[in-house]
C-alpha cells in the first residue's frame, strides 16, 4: 500500500475546452426492474428504504437522511438494467456547461425542462464517451427528511446513498475522462507491470462517488447504500437470515483495504448488485494523497484476507442506451483481476519478501 504517480491512459478520450458541469454527489440510480412488486418488497420491506411515490409502472425510494425525492427509481421493463446514473449539481447554470462539455465530445445529449422522473425538473442525461447513461439535475422536489423519526428506523436502517460502481473496459481511460469531469482518484489496484484494476474517485469528501472496475463493458457492478455502523450491517445479515433469505448475500460482512470501509454485498431479485457501505474515510483536503493497492496483496478487497466469489468479478449489470436498449459489450484486453488473482497460476500475499518481515501467507489464487 503505497502513495503512487497519476494514472497514465495509453488511449485517452480528449479534454473538451467547455467547463465541466460542478457534481456535488452522485444522487440516484434507475433501475429497470421486471417484476416491480418483488422489487419492492426487496427494497422496501426487506432493506428498509422509504417510499416517496409509487404508481403501477414504478417506485421511488431514498434513505433516512436524504432530502431530495429519491436516490432509487425502480422501473418496471422488460430487460434488468440501469436506465441512469444520476449526479447533483451545484447549480442551474451547471446543465448548461453539461451540454456544451458532452456536445464537444460527441455524445448524444438529451434535454428536459420537466425531467426523466418524478420529483426532478429540468435535467440532462448523456449517453456518455464510455457508453454508460449519466444524468445531471440540480432542480429537485424537497421531502421530509428523517433523520430525526428513530421510530422509523430498522437495526439496519440505510441512512445515504454512498457510491457507484462501474464496469469499463480501460480503466485508465475512463479516470482520464472522469478528472476531466471534475472528479479525484483516491485509491487504485495496479501490478508492478502498472496495469490498473480498479481505481476510485470522488466528488463528496469521501473515497468514492463512482469507481471504475476493469471488465467487459460498460456495464453497472454495484449502487451502494451506507448504514451508521457496521452493527447494522450484522443486523441485516441476521434479517436476511432469519427470512430464509440468505441465498441473496453474495460476499461479506467483511472490511475492505480499499476505502477501509465495512461491507456487504447481495443480490437483487434480477441480480442487480447492492452494497451495503460503512465508515470510509474524509478525503476533502486538495493534497489527499492517493493510494494504490498490488493486485496480488490478499488484503486489498477484504482486510481479513478472506477470497472474493468469481460472480463479484464476473457478473455485472447492463446499461442502456438513451432509447432504452442494452448498450453492447468491448472486451478487457488487459489482464483481469480475477484471472491474475483466483485463477490457476494466481498467487497473493499478506507479507512480501524484502519488507523486513518474515513472508507469510502466500495463497493459491484458486483457494476459495
Amino acid at each position: 500500500m503505497t502513495v503512487t504517480d497519476p494514472i497514465q491512459a495509453r488511449n485517452p478520450i480528449r479534454t473538451p475546452e467547455a467547463t465541466p458541469p460542478d457534481v456535488v454527489r452522485c444522487a440516484y440510480m434507475e433501475l429497470v426492474v421486471t417484476d416491480l412488486a418483488r422489487s419492492r418488497h426487496f427494497y422496501v420491506d426487506v432493506l428498509g428504504l422509504v417510499v416517496t411515490e409509487e404508481d403501477e409502472n414504478a417506485v421511488y425510494l431514498r434513505s433516512f437522511e436524504e432530502f431530495i425525492h429519491h436516490n432509487l427509481v425502480l422501473r418496471q421493463g422488460p430487460v434488468a438494467a440501469v436506465a441512469a446514473f444520476a449526479y447533483r449539481v451545484r447549480g442551474a447554470a451547471e446543465l448548461d456547461r453539461a451540454v456544451a462539455f458532452y456536445t464537444e465530445l460527441g455524445c448524444r445529449v438529451e434535454r428536459r425542462a420537466t425531467g426523466f422522473t418524478k420529483g426532478v425538473g429540468d435535467s440532462v442525461r448523456v449517453q456518455d464517451p464510455l457508453g454508460f447513461p449519466y444524468e445531471f439535475f440540480y432542480d429537485v422536489a424537497h421531502v421530509e427528511r428523517l433523520a430525526w423519526h428513530y421510530e422509523l428506523y430498522s437495526p439496519g436502517a440505510l441512512v445515504r446513498l454512498d457510491h457507484f460502481n462501474q464496469v469499463t473496459p480501460d480503466v485508465p481511460r475512463a479516470v482520464k475522462y472522469m478528472e476531466d469531469l471534475g472528479f479525484r482518484v483516491t485509491e487504485d489496484i495496479q501490478d508492478a507491470g502498472g496495469t490498473v484494476y480498479a481505481a476510485w474517485l470522488r466528488r463528496k469528501s469521501t473515497v468514492h462517488d463512482t469507481a471504475m472496475t476493469g471488465g467487459d463493458g460498460p456495464r453497472m457492478h454495484h449502487v451502494a447504500f451506507a448504514t451508521h455502523e457496521k452493527h447494522n450491517i450484522i443486523a441485516i445479515c441476521d434479517k436476511l437470515g432469519a427470512l430464509r433469505m440468505s441465498d441473496l448475500i453474495e460476499r461479506g460482512p467483511g472490511r475492505h483495504g480499499v476505502s477501509n470501509a465495512f461491507y456487504l454485498y447481495l443480490r437483487d431479485p434480477d441480480g442487480h448488485r447492492i452494497e451495503i457501505y460503512t465508515q470510509d474515510y474524509y478525503t476533502g483536503d486538495p493534497d489527499n494523497p492517493v493510494v494504490t493497492w498490488d493486485v496480488h496483496d490478499n488484503q486489498r478487497r477484504d482486510w481479513w484476507g478472506s477470497p472474493v466469489v468469481p460472480s463479484w468479478y464476473t457478473e455485472a449489470s447492463p446499461v442502456l442506451d438513451l432509447d432504452g436498449n442494452p448498450q453492447p459489450l468491448a472486451k478487457r484486453t488487459d489482464e483481469s483481476e480475477m484471472a491474475v488473482t483466483i485463477g490457476a497460476d494466481g498467487f497473493s500475499y499478506t507479507r512480501k519478501s524484502g519488507t523486513g518481515r518474515t513472508p507469510g501467507e502466500y495463497k493459491l489464487g484458486a483457494q476459495l
